[in-house]
């Protein structure tokens, strides 16, 4: 068994005892309704929230992260970019003008710079405690911007506080699933992250193979670093042979193998233009790979099927191991219907 599957093993009992609802009534068992699940290990598929649940409040946000937990979500998703002063900051982007309020701040007007292509506000320019007064905003403009300006833009150490609190609280453990974003960009600029990754992993009593987390990026060389100095889990997150910066690098499946247990695939690379399974499930269990796939949205148009629940079945039948959603309550209803028919 691999790093990556003894998570997985854990992660749908600690999710059931922080979630009331999941839990068996009087005269159930889970295993008397459960379906004979595709996974790896044969455990019901995760339900992880993609930026929290940032389809219905500000992505990134402890509310975003609050809500997930709320809805039955079985990890929570954090992404990482660098401060100036070296502190892992929660964002999807190194720039801050579509998800934060620093357009409306005066007092950083004059810090707006042109870097990695585009004219923007970036992290890199800015120390944790300045990128910190920043409030977090609904990134998608056709969804609820009424949450925009109320949660302020949070670093991994705080995220990782508000999950030993929460954990605190309903006496489990919460996984995550922190994904580092342009790692060789911020390398470049004298930023590596995975110094300081490992550092609140060390703090946080989260730097070992037990521990409730997967690490992901879609940096095959940043991994391989990583792997040479953790046994947390890692997942190589991947588009296809043919997409550029997101390829792994060019590696195949069997070198992925090599360094990561698991891939983070995206959801049409499972599924022919017909709806027909690939294969690309199997081929990475039959290396020991878990698949998790990503983004499953309720407003945007599935890949296979009418409807996202219809999606959501379809992924679950191919046997993926977990779900990337931005509304995980969906993913959670879906999964637990199929369970009880």
């Amino acid at each position: 068994m691999n790093r990556f599957a003894a998570l997985l093993l854990i992660t749908p009992v600690l999710a059931s005892a922080c979630s009331p609802s999941n839990a068996p009534q009087a005269g159930e068992t889970n295993e008397a309704s459960a379906p004979q699940w595709r996974t790896l290990d044969g455990a019901p598929p995760l339900v992880i929230a993609h930026r929290g649940a940032s389809g219905l409040r500000p992505e990134h946000s402890q509310a975003a992260y609050q809500l997930a937990l709320d809805l039955g979500a079985d990890v929570i998703e954090p992404d990482l970019v660098m401060s100036s002063d070296g502190v892992l900051i929660v964002r999807h982007d190194p720039y801050l003008s579509s998800s934060t309020d620093i357009a409306t701040r005066p007092e950083f007007a004059d810090r707006r710079a042109e870097m990695m292509g585009q004219e923007d506000w970036w992290t890199p320019s800015f120390t944790a405690a300045e990128l910190t007064t920043l409030t977090a905003s609904q990134t998608m403009e056709d969804r609820d911007q009424s949450y925009n300006g109320q949660f302020p833009v949070l670093t991994f150490d705080q995220f990782l506080d508000f999950v030993a609190a929460e954990e605190e609280r309903c006496a489990c453990e919460i996984a995550i699933e922190p994904e580092v974003k342009a790692p060789a960009a911020f390398a470049a600029l004298g930023l590596d992250p995975l110094p300081a990754l490992i550092a609140s992993l060390d703090a946080h009593d989260l730097n070992r193979a037990e521990a409730p987390v997967v690490i992901q990026s879609f940096d095959a060389d940043f991994l391989e670093r990583l792997n040479a100095q953790t046994d947390v889990p890692l997942a190589m997150l991947y588009a296809g042979p043919d997409a550029e910066g997101a390829n792994a690098g060019g590696r195949s499946l069997e070198e992925i193998a090599q360094f990561a247990d698991g891939i983070g695939a995206y959801k049409a690379l499972l599924f022919t233009e017909g709806g027909e399974s690939t294969g690309f499930v199997q081929d990475a269990h039959d290396l020991g790979l878990e698949v998790h796939v990503w983004t499953v949205r309720d407003d945007r148009a599935p890949v296979v099927g009418e409807t996202v629940q219809e999606e959501l079945r379809a992924l679950y039948d191919e046997g993926v191991d977990g779900v990337f959603t931005d509304f995980p309550g969906t993913a959670v209803a879906v999964r637990d219907q199929m369970a009880s028919e």
